[in-house]
């Protein structure tokens, strides 16, 4: 029998209620649309076989063993499912609190451990610690260190995954970006916005934060960029770390508050998914839970607050055929689709087309390439033969993850597609 009181098994400090867990009625529409089920046709793979293990952890039926255990991790969170369901399970939510209760019944061993530890632990929570570990990564591109490493093969004879992680490693920033201050509008001013930074995008995407401030300020916005911001914790929350999660989310929303932008603009898919759902984070903290509502509510995707601020004047040109890559947070956590399609089709000279199975994962999943790096390969093959099929010169996207994936890909492949970003593809049109 489904109560509406919270499930018994769990442990953590606020776990999902009996009635989110029998949400699920076992109707199966969800299963095409699952990536791992499609590729390995089995229920335990699917959303409703782990809804059901989910549940009978939280009667006590079932222990967080290896097996169970495997079969969480396998999932991607893309939250395909979510968007199809008839029902609404709250899926993303129900995983995101099992990784919870898995994560303080089994800490990590072994190489996750390791990569936990630096990850959630000693970079993130500290943006100064973030840029010098990604000074030492620059030098490690730049000075010939890493064709030599990779000509030795000596990550290969290293223990964990090293090699796999090596090899996903995005090109990292001349320059980094540092929020501070305020950018003026370039004319009249049209909307007071701020923008949050992120974690990787200030130093390996920092160029398309640049390109973002430059966009939104020809647009007629205020940019507004508190110093205070730190990292937004989906990689946390999809890991089972929700604890330090909601201590992230606390510190950007007092952040965000000394700002009284109308909106809180971000450009990658995962972060503004989590900050969109800081709500739900926080709705259990008695001081925090309406301010996080109220943070969340001014939170918008890149692609919304450009769709409608359209372009005022000579519109934007570039010649290319482009095919848009929807990023899983920003598909189905956010169910913002049309908004990107609209910017990219506002520039004159774009042939904007669309290419099989758009709304698959493309294998990136925050951390997922290197967890599970052999899924996320069989997934990325698929993503980057469906984008060359197109014969498209640019995939645009809105994800850092969703573009270190396709970038690896289409060069393993020898493809001439480039991958590019929304506001760098939108700056490149609109150069003054």
């Amino acid at each position: 029998m489904t109560t509406t009181g919270p499930a018994a098994g769990f442990t953590i400090p606020d776990p999902p209620s009996d009635a989110a867990m029998g949400a699920c009625v076992h109707c199966g529409l969800c299963l095409p649309h699952c990536p791992t089920f499609r590729e390995l046709r089995v229920e335990t793979a699917s959303p409703r076989g782990r809804l059901h293990l989910m549940r009978a952890l939280g009667e006590g039926r079932v222990e967080a063993t290896d097996t169970f255990v495997e079969h969480m991790s396998l999932c991607l969170d893309c939250r395909a499912c979510e968007a199809a369901c008839p029902t609404g399970v709250k899926y993303g939510y129900l995983m995101e609190a099992t990784r919870a209760e898995i994560q303080a019944r089994r800490p990590r061993t072994g190489f996750a451990k390791v990569l936990g530890w630096l990850v959630f632990k000693q970079l993130f929570p500290y943006p100064e610690r973030l840029a010098l570990f990604a000074g030492f990564l620059r030098a490690y591109q730049r000075t010939g260190l890493q064709q030599l490493v990779r000509a030795t093969g000596l990550l290969k004879r290293l223990p964990g995954k090293l090699d796999e992680a090596e090899a996903l490693l995005p090109r990292i920033s001349s320059r980094f970006f540092e929020p501070k201050g305020s950018v003026p509008p370039r004319g009249a001013l049209r909307k007071r916005v701020a923008f949050f930074a992120g974690c990787i995008m200030r130093v390996a995407f920092a160029e398309t934060n640049r390109a973002t401030v430059r966009v939104l300020s020809r647009a007629g916005c205020q940019v507004d960029m508190p110093e205070e911001q730190i990292c937004c914790g989906a990689l946390h929350i999809h890991s089972g770390e929700r604890e330090q999660a909601k201590d992230f989310a606390r510190k950007n929303i007092a952040a965000f508050e000394q700002s009284d932008a109308e909106w809180v603009v971000v450009n990658a898919a995962g972060c503004g998914a989590a900050l969109k759902e800081y709500g739900e984070l926080l709705e259990h903290d008695p001081v925090w839970a309406e301010r996080a509502q109220a943070f969340s509510a001014r939170v918008r995707d890149f692609s919304e607050a450009m769709a409608a601020l359209p372009q005022e004047g000579a519109p934007p040109a570039l010649n290319a055929k482009v095919v848009y890559q929807d990023a899983c947070h920003l598909l189905h956590a956010q169910r913002v689709h049309q908004q990107p399609r609209d910017v990219l089709t506002s520039i004159v000279g774009v042939n904007l087309v669309e290419m099989r199975d758009g709304d698959r994962c493309c294998g990136s999943a925050g951390i997922y390439n290197l967890t599970e790096p052999e899924m996320a390969e069989r997934l990325g093959a698929n993503k980057v033969e469906n984008v060359d099929q197109t014969g498209a010169d640019v995939v645009v996207s809105a994800n850092p993850g969703c573009l270190i994936q396709l970038r690896a890909g289409l060069e393993k492949r020898g493809s001439k597609t480039k991958a590019v970003h929304l506001a760098d593809f939108l700056d490149a049109a609109s150069r003054d």
